[in-house]
């Protein structure tokens, strides 16, 4: 194992574990009043900060690298789960100061060290045949920061069904104690949603522009699962903008709408390239 990996996955996991200790800390106080963080709380969600800042970098450094090796962007199944696994990364580390929204760290920073560990332990650095030309490679990024933030909303649709589930039976356990509050767990799950369908609705734009032949390149069933969950995502959002729908079937729109565009990228590419052994 490279030094950068190991660097990266170490920060990634100590992240997390200095995140924690402010998670455990139920962040309300009679599920009505916000608890003051201590000095002892905010010293650790600095370090976590610092820490998964150096494990996005160590990240990111591993992917320069495989592209200098490959001789261009490598986006086949284990890198474009560590590419995914970068943004998520991203995204906590933004999350790490806020201690209503830190608790994402604790799941997301080891998904992201996992995700670094397989790419370099399985992956096989190979230039992503016409990633070259701008407008695919536009294409593939879009397609990765919309998986990414999806797979953000799907995690945080889980949080909102926790603490959903605990309001309607009246039993607020250890860990719904320190989610947020559910009103703030759904406004950030729309955000969220919305940001990733704006992503998803540009990578299927430039798909229709720029893929050729999608039929030769075994994209047509990928396509399909894409458009189905673009169609649960646009649904979802219609829904809340005309009939308010939230709680459990935003929930469950989430999460259909996240399986369905897991199986068309990443359920894809591990049938082709792991399975039938195609690029």
């Amino acid at each position: 194992m490279t030094l950068v990996v190991l660097a990266g996955i170490a920060a990634y996991l100590f992240a997390a574990a200095a995140l924690r200790p402010s998670a455990s800390v139920p962040v309300l106080v009679d599920h009505d009043t916000v608890a003051a963080p201590d000095q002892a709380e905010r010293r650790a969600r600095d370090l976590a900060w610092v820490l998964a800042l150096i494990g996005v970098a160590a990240h990111l450094a591993h992917h320069v690298q495989t592209f200098r090796a490959a001789g261009g962007l490598d986006l086949h199944f284990f890198s474009a789960l560590s590419w995914v696994g970068l943004a998520l990364a991203i995204a906590a580390t933004a999350f790490a100061p806020s201690r209503r929204m830190g608790m994402l760290g604790v799941v997301i920073l080891p998904l992201a060290a996992a995700m670094l560990l397989f790419d370099h332990a399985f992956g096989a650095p190979t230039a992503s045949g016409n990633v070259g030309d701008w407008r695919i490679a536009l294409h593939a990024w879009l397609a990765l920061l919309a998986y990414a933030t999806l797979t953000i909303s799907a995690l945080i649709a889980i949080c909102a069904w926790l603490q959903d589930r605990a309001l309607r039976t009246h039993r607020f356990s250890p860990l719904s104690q320190r989610l947020p509050p559910l009103m703030l767990i759904e406004r950030l799950l729309f955000q969220t949603i919305t940001a990733g369908f704006v992503l998803l609705s540009l990578t299927m734009l430039t798909g229709a522009l720029f893929v050729e032949d999608m039929l030769a390149q075994h994209l047509a069933h990928k396509s399909v699962l894409t458009l189905l969950s673009w169609l649960t995502f646009g649904a979802l959002l219609f829904g809340r903008w005309r009939f308010g729908w939230r709680g459990r079937r935003a929930v469950q729109f989430t999460l259909w709408g996240f399986a369905l565009l897991m199986l068309a990228f990443f359920g894809s590419k591990f049938v082709l390239e792991l399975v039938l052994q195609r690029s």
